[in-house]
């Protein structure tokens, strides 16, 4: 049985990785960060932002609310305050949904 090396998981996510990311300017994640109160990445000594997996998860719930479903800020925000956990539930259904989406598309390119 051949080793497998175990996969390893970041802690911290520069601003550049979730721009990438999320095809999104550095600029875009530093007004979202000032906008909603659930964004709070750590500094370093030099100022840089390093995000947590949680700051990821909630920027993606942002990202869903806002570029996906065409929400206002505000709008956005009233919705997280109203209802975080079915935002949270929609946005994970969007998840696994575009994850199909991906392998189908896959094997159809297969055949």
């Amino acid at each position: 049985m051949p080793y497998k090396e175990k996969e390893t998981v970041k802690l911290f996510y520069t601003i550049g990785e979730l721009a990438t990311r999320f095809k999104v300017n550095a600029s875009l994640i530093r007004f979202w960060e000032k906008e909603f109160d659930i964004i709070r990445p750590q500094k370093n000594k030099k100022g840089n932002r390093l995000f947590t997996q949680e700051d990821v998860d909630n920027f993606h719930i942002i990202y869903h609310l806002v570029k996906e479903r065409g929400y206002t800020l505000q709008g956005a925000k009233d919705k997280l305050k109203e209802n975080k956990e079915d935002t949270v539930n929609n946005v994970e259904v969007v998840k696994s949904l575009n994850g199909i989406k991906e392998f189908l598309l896959e094997l159809k390119k297969e055949l």
